[in-house]
């Protein structure tokens, strides 16, 4: 196996530990910047710039005006309907660094695998007690190819058990060199019909569902199929899911994640809108009903990550 190449660089959001889910035991789980799918459901909508950018957190905000004096670009007014001309802003800090109210904070951080790892290896005995490991999440991390091997090298040379989060969005030369090094893909399946694909995820699933494949003839795979009301949560939808994941390989377990909010106010953080109803919910009895379709086609369900 190749030495990892701990100088390699790329750009994280948030390093989070002692999780319990996206694989098995106590997990930690860099996230990483970048993804280029535009889900209208997405919780993390601060992944889906490859480059750091500004929360805006208004109600933090003392109008002191420090950081309009310091941003070199112009970047920042009160007379701007969301305060900051994302167009301008080039997220050089100054402003973060001047705000003593914490009304300005940084998402993401250019850094490398080595720094990354340091953090890794402080919980690296509650993998070993737990059969935990390593998850890589995003954003996509194949959306950062050359660092996602490097940290998943990195991750081996420890002997830790590796996971992702991945959709699948990516070319399969970057498939073929990066998941020999994952022990577990835990793979996205949206939406199985192409044209609401195209309108709800910004993309054709056509690549999606080849690379789907090709991951599962690579490496062991979970299925996870994200509820989502109006959009993806019916009978006929999870019915073709099973369907194509008959094609797949080393595919024992699909996951129904019902759907949630936990991000919304991400998007206001960010000046964006969200675009899914405020009333948007999966009743119960349509997870319960959608779960037994899963396990009358033959695979374990489990509710939730």
């Amino acid at each position: 196996m190749p030495s990892a190449n701990y100088n390699t660089e790329g750009i994280i959001f948030n390093i989070q530990r002692f999780s319990l889910h996206d694989g098995n035991g106590i997990r930690t789980i860099p996230f990483f910047k970048g993804c280029p799918l535009s889900c209208k459901w997405c919780c993390n909508p601060e992944s889906r710039n490859p480059q750091p950018e500004l929360f805006f957190i208004k109600q933090n905000c003392d109008r002191c005006g420090k950081c309009i004096e310091v941003c070199p670009y112009d970047a920042i007014s009160f007379e701007s309907p969301s305060f900051i001309d994302r167009s301008k802003c080039v997220a050089c800090n100054a402003c973060v660094e001047v705000c003593t109210m914490q009304a300005l904070e940084m998402k993401g951080e250019r850094t490398n695998v080595g720094r990354v790892m340091k953090e890794l290896q402080k919980d690296s005995t509650l993998y070993r007690r737990s059969n935990g490991g390593i998850t890589l999440s995003g954003g996509e991390p194949l959306f950062q190819p050359e660092f996602a091997l490097e940290m998943l090298k990195a991750c081996k040379e420890k002997g830790w058990h590796t996971a992702m989060e991945t959709t699948g969005t990516a070319s399969k030369k970057t498939i073929e060199m990066v998941m020999p090094y994952v022990d577990l893909a835990l793979t996205d399946i949206k939406v199985m019909d192409n044209k609401i694909h195209q309108w709800a995820v910004g993309c054709s699933n056509q690549i999606i569902l080849e690379n789907l494949v090709l991951i599962s003839e690579i490496t062991n795979v979970e299925v996870r199929v994200p509820l989502i009301p109006n959009i993806n949560d019916d009978k006929e939808n999870i019915k073709a899911v099973c369907n194509f994941v008959d094609t797949m390989h080393n595919v024992q377990v699909i996951h129904l994640l019902p759907y949630h909010t936990f991000g919304e106010n991400k998007y206001d953080l960010l000046g964006m809108d969200y675009a899914m109803p405020k009333e948007a919910k999966n009743p119960p009895e349509t997870i319960e009903k959608l779960k037994s379709i899963v396990q009358n086609m033959g695979y374990e369900c489990v509710i939730g990550g």
